[in-house]
């Protein structure tokens, strides 16, 4: 057994696709080593700006003789079909050998494969690993870059070390011949370094001032940083994805600290830690009241003479630089309100179906004060929410955001307490996009709430409203991740509402939008119409020019569009219900049990639903439940087999109204209910037996009480009443027969458990419930 070590080494490799690159060496290598019948080991990939490597532990020295067998068509085919398998197999017809196969003479072909040294096979893997690696972005070079035949590497390759061993695996890869020889460090090693094979290649490139291991890298910058920042009395902001890039640019980092002037600090601190990371690579720092400091932490690739005095100088100038556009930004952005701002909004194009960034605006604006007005928001002052949404967006043409997008949002929130508006209005433009994605936070301030609802609910409908729906993986616009931002925000902060409500208030707006667009050909004389309150046609009015053709042709468009946003409807909750699906399932939630609920129909509450869902698995968890659904599926097989509805299903046949479905008081239907079953105890014509009896009984308490508990939202109630079902049921099926000889008997015990499913259907629909 041997060790294989491979280094690839070239010109700088961005860190962003470093870690892309040790993925796709393994997984290169692993391919050739199992086409080529070779076991591997362990293996470990490294990787540095200017090199990947490879280390696989015991590689035998070759691999074994093999025999390998491979049927064909039976004697007699035709000599077509006998000449492909020939070609497929390799070998001539006359060393085809003839075998019985279930009494019938079959053609093998027999091939024995002679064990070949790992070596060799590896001499053939190499180039073909480097010829087939795929990067984000490759190049050609040199004299040879004029063919596309030449070799794409991300950067131009300069340098191959392959050894087995102690020995160097001879290979070639355009122009560029494996050896055993590297290069150290960049600027702290002069001169080739000879690898004598995989054991001693880290320590010897450690020698030479480079640190192969990426994982030790990145634990290096992670605590000299904060080493670094503890020294100067401060604390290292942590930035995990910065550590990891330091790491890809850096052989041998050595975290420095700087300062910049104070007066920087006067710039909000994202900005700084922004330009910071984004630009510079940097760190930045805290104080000890957890403030930004005038801090920052360069890594350099050098162990420089004077400490890191001119290097630190030098990054410092660069920072100021970055931090003096940055505050310029911010001068220059204050001068102007941010309902100035907002009418630039104009300017953008949101979608070129769903208008401009300021039509978004203008509909995100009533939808929010819906919202409120409606009582969908509770807590929230409808005027600072219709603001807070008018201003919401007006930081995109700004110049810090157009320097720093991903700073939107957030600036709004800056320059609206800068100009001195309601905290609430500063706190709502700041976290209207939240939750952006998985475990972001989820706004609970009123105002924030509702504008950030609103906003997401116009982008669902319109997008629904032109036929922009998510198909397979394509989601363009981001609306999968929008509806679950929709369900964590009504889930989180308990809102009540109908998702139909939703939906179609936030639709509505788009129909008016969309009426007006589309209006525009008719002539200007149109657009004084009223298109939002009144969407059907305009009366004919010859005081304002409207003819007869204008009419038709506003009616025409009117009814497009409403045929747009009525089709869009269900999409949009079968869209909701789908993700929530999924949001469930991922919580944890059985696929089976959401499927339960949703099934009874008629629940478009998502708080509601949920905690059904949740009552219902913790009951499904308990031995009542277990052996509740057993009775239930029990019932339910045996009026399958019989095809008996029962009551309640000949109503639905029949289409005749449930007198009980008239009274609204649960109390009432208790009453009333119980007098129906005493009734109709009183009209059998037997005497029924004790455990029928005892169901009866049990039914008459326990489907009032679930219904009760229902309507007073208290699900756990519901499932507790359904329990006291359980032990009933199952005397019921031990001392009773239900298909007794008598027809009465048998049609009162059918309707006993028609009766019995239909309490349960109550809470949920039992037979799409796994067990």
């Amino acid at each position: 057994m041997s060790d294989f070590l491979l280094e690839l080494r070239s010109e700088e490799i961005p860190a962003r696709m470093q870690a892309g690159a040790r993925a796709e060496l393994e997984k290169l290598f692993r391919r050739e080593m199992d086409a080529a019948g070779v076991e591997c080991g362990e293996i470990t990939v490294w990787s540095t700006p200017r090199r990947l490597a490879l280390i696989a532990r015991g590689l035998p020295e070759a691999t074994e003789a093999v025999s390998e067998e491979l049927k064909g068509p039976p004697v007699g085919a035709p000599d077509q079909a006998l000449d492909g398998f020939c070609r497929k197999a390799g070998v001539d017809k006359g060393n085809l050998e003839t075998r019985d196969v279930k009494g019938r003479a079959t053609y093998f072909a027999v091939k024995n494969v002679p064990g070949r040294a790992t070596k060799d096979l590896l001499a053939e893997a190499i180039p073909a690993i480097i010829r087939d690696f795929s990067w984000p972005k490759s190049m050609r070079w040199g004299a040879a870059s004029i063919s596309t035949e030449s070799l794409r590497w991300v950067r131009p390759l300069s340098g191959i070390v392959a050894l087995l061993g102690d020995d160097v695996v001879e290979c070639e890869v355009h122009g560029v011949t494996s050896g055993s020889v590297t290069l150290g460090h960049r600027f702290h090693h002069s001169g080739d370094i000879t690898i004598g094979n995989a054991d001693d290649y880290a320590k010897k490139l450690r020698a030479g001032h480079v640190i192969v291991d990426h994982a030790e890298r990145q634990d290096l910058i992670r605590s000299g940083a904060a080493k670094v920042a503890s020294k100067a009395g401060l604390k290292l902001v942590e930035d995990e994805g910065l550590v990891i890039e330091n790491a890809g640019l850096t052989e041998w980092p050595v975290p420095l600290l700087g300062r910049f002037e104070e007066d920087f600090l006067e710039v909000p601190p994202e900005t700084i830690q922004l330009t910071a990371r984004v630009n510079q690579k940097y760190f930045v720092c805290e104080d000890e009241a957890g403030e930004l400091a005038n801090a920052f932490i360069c890594t350099a690739n050098i162990e420089a003479e004077d400490g890191g005095a001119r290097v630190v100088d030098g990054n410092r100038k660069v920072l100021a630089a970055r931090l003096s556009d940055a505050r310029f930004f911010w001068d220059v952005d204050r001068k102007k309100t941010l309902a100035e701002h907002a009418k630039g909004l104009e300017r953008i194009t949101f979608h070129e179906k769903l208008g401009t960034v300021a039509d978004k605006v203008e509909r995100v604006a009533k939808l929010a004060r819906w919202l409120v007005e409606e009582g969908v928001v509770k807590g929230a002052d409808a005027d600072m929410a219709e603001q807070a949404a008018r201003l919401a967006k007006a930081d995109l043409v700004t110049e810090m955001v157009g320097e720093f997008p991903e700073l939107q949002g957030l600036m709004g929130g800056y320059y609206a307490r800068a100009e001195g508006l309601p905290d609430a209005v500063a706190d709502a433009i700041r976290d209207h996009y939240k939750p952006v994605g998985q475990g972001d936070e989820v706004p609970s301030a009123p105002v924030t709430v509702a504008v950030s609802l609103a906003d997401k609910l116009d982008t669902l409908a319109g997008f629904f409203v032109i036929g922009e729906k998510p198909s397979g993986s394509k989601d363009p616009f981001a609306l999968r991740r929008a509806e679950l931002a929709i369900i964590h925000l009504i889930t989180k902060n308990s809102l009540r509402s109908s998702w139909e409500d939703l939906h179609a208030t936030a639709s509505d707006g788009h129909y008016g939008s969309a009426l007006t667009a589309r209006l525009k050909r008719y002539g200007e004389k149109l657009l004084g119409f009223d298109a939002y309150r009144y969407p059907d046609r305009p009366d004919q009015d010859d005081s304002i020019g409207i003819g007869p053709e204008d009419v038709h042709n506003w009616s025409f468009e009117a009814e497009k569009v409403s045929r747009g946003i009525t089709d869009a409807q269900k999409p949009l909750s079968e869209f909701l219900i789908d993700r929530l699906k999924v949001q469930q399932r991922e919580a944890g939630v059985r696929h089976d049990l959401i499927d339960a609920v949703f099934a009874l129909g008629g629940e478009d509450d998502l708080v509601r639903l949920l905690a059904r869902v949740k009552a219902l698995q913790s009951f499904m968890d308990t031995e009542d439940g277990a052996n509740l659904l057993a009775g239930y599926k029990r019932a339910a097989n045996i009026l399958k087999k019989e095809d008996w509805h029962g009551a309640e299903g000949e109503i639905a046949r029949t289409g005749e109204e449930d007198p009980l479905a008239l009274v609204d008081d649960p109390d009432m239907k208790a009453v009333i209910d119980a007098k129906m079953n005493e009734r109709h105890a009183k009209e059998l014509s037997y005497e029924p037996e004790t455990a029928e009896k005892a169901l009866m009984d049990a039914l008459a308490t326990s489907e009032p009480a679930a219904a009760r508990a229902i309507e007073a939202e208290d699900f756990s109630g519901a499932m507790a009443a359904l329990a006291s079902l359980r032990a009933p049921i199952d005397r019921f099926f031990d001392e009773v027969t239900v298909n007794a000889d008598e027809e009465n008997k048998r049609a009162h015990r059918l309707d006993l458990l028609a009766a019995f499913r239909a309490a349960v259907h109550k809470v949920a629909d039992f037979s799409r419930i796994e067990g």
